[in-house]
């Protein structure tokens, strides 16, 4: 071996010890003081914790109201009385004396159709008839006179029943003469235009200058003090609707809930969609026109539930859940949901599991807030905070809720 070799060796040697041995102290330092640097790094992350301040209007209270079942209807609105005028007879239309939207009266002239032909059979049939009244004397005269000659014997009885029966052929001859004149003349009638019922001028279906038919329609009048909604009812609900129940609807074009109440009930079922017709009475009012579509919900039922406006039920997570206030934390609540239904127009939703009475949920204007957050409540979060306008609120206890029937789930949507 070399000399050098002989030196450098334990002095490596040497190195080595002195470098793991200064690692070794370094760590045992470190294993001393690591407690208190946990701690205070706790403490600061305690501290670095985000807290969330909540509005009143964020804050929801659950408790119980009275849902209202019900079943949703829609359809077109309809006028209970309503009639067209029809030409009565083939002529060319002479002039129509109302408009659209003109009102009128039972019985009122509307129009006239062209009556020169009816004019001329009426003056025919009753010549008809007055020639037949002339051949009448004429066989009442001889009938009379060969009575007398019979009663004298110039002429045999056999002559007398001739004329007995030949007078009673020409009052034969008179009364359908007569019948003639009468038809004419209830064809010249036809040729006026009258109103079958009181209300307003829906429809000009021909115009003057026009040859119409038989059975042509030319006026439509609709009556609107009476209106009905035609609202096509599933099998499944016709065993809680009866005749009686009260409704609200929605026409287009106006924001105000209508009154309505079911009438009738049609015994048939529609051959296609085997759904059965409910007819619900609706108060004529000005802003009501016949053929408007509307939309509502009849009341079938009242049961008493608990229930969370739908706007705060989360949807983002697999199963339907609501940020409870747990010790001024957010906490995540799977639910199990019930029937929905309207309260002073917020749409709230029954809760079956995962919520009790009194709890205190975030409202949808909290936005998404994860577990675990801390939470700081306002002054009055003790008591249901109003919604700031477009923003639903918790009900209060009494409050009627209106459920629109076959809206059960477990889950919102």
């Amino acid at each position: 071996m070399k000399p050098w070799l002989r030196w450098l060796l334990p002095l490596l040697a040497l190195l080595t010890v002195v470098f793991f041995g200064a690692r070794w102290m370094q760590g045992s330092k470190q294993a001393q003081t690591g407690a208190p640097s946990a701690a205070a790094a706790a403490s600061a992350a305690s501290a670095a914790t985000p807290t969330l301040e909540l509005a009143a209007q964020d804050v929801l209270t659950l408790q119980r109201v009275n849902l209202t079942r019900g079943l949703e209807v829609s359809g077109s609105l309809k006028a209970v009385n309503s009639a067209f005028v029809k030409a009565r007879v083939g002529s060319e239309v002479k002039r129509l004396d109302v408009r659209e939207g003109d009102s009128v009266r039972a019985g009122q002239v509307l129009g006239q159709l062209d009556a020169t032909e009816f004019d001329l059979r009426l003056r025919q049939a009753e010549q008809q008839a007055a020639a037949a009244r002339a051949q009448l004397e004429i066989a009442q005269r001889q009938l009379t006179n060969n009575k007398a000659l019979v009663a004298q014997g110039f002429i045999s009885p056999t002559a007398l029943e001739t004329s007995v029966s030949s007078e009673a052929g020409a009052m034969a001859n008179l009364m359908a003469a007569q019948a003639g004149a009468d038809l004419a003349k209830k064809s010249r009638s036809d040729t006026v235009l009258t109103a079958p019922i009181a209300g307003l001028i829906a429809q000009r279906l021909a115009q003057p200058g026009e040859r119409v038919a038989v059975d042509a329609r030319i006026l439509e009048i609709v009556d609107l003090a009476r209106l009905e909604l035609e609202a096509a009812v599933a099998p499944q609900d016709l065993a809680a609707l009866k005749v009686g129940d009260k409704a609200r609807l929605t026409v287009d074009g106006s924001n105000e809930a209508v009154p309505a109440t079911v009438v009738r009930i049609n015994p048939s079922a529609q051959a296609g969609s085997r759904s059965v017709t409910a007819y619900l009475a609706v108060a004529g009012q000005p802003s009501l026109r016949n053929g408007l579509f509307a939309r509502g919900w009849i009341a079938l039922d009242q049961r008493q539930v608990l229930s969370l406006p739908l706007s705060a039920v989360r949807t983002d997570q697999a199963q339907p859940y609501a940020i409870r206030i747990n010790n001024g934390r957010a906490e995540l609540r799977t639910l199990t949901l019930g029937s929905r239904g309207e309260a002073d127009g917020v749409t709230v939703v029954e809760v079956l599991q995962g919520l009790a009475e009194g709890d205190q949920v975030l409202a949808a204007s909290a936005g998404l807030v994860p577990a675990g957050v801390r939470l700081k409540l306002p002054a009055s979060a003790d008591k249901p905070a109003a919604p700031p306008a477009g923003k639903p609120a918790a009900l209060p206890a009494g409050k009627s809720a209106a459920l629109p029937a076959g809206k059960s789930a477990s889950a919102a949507g």
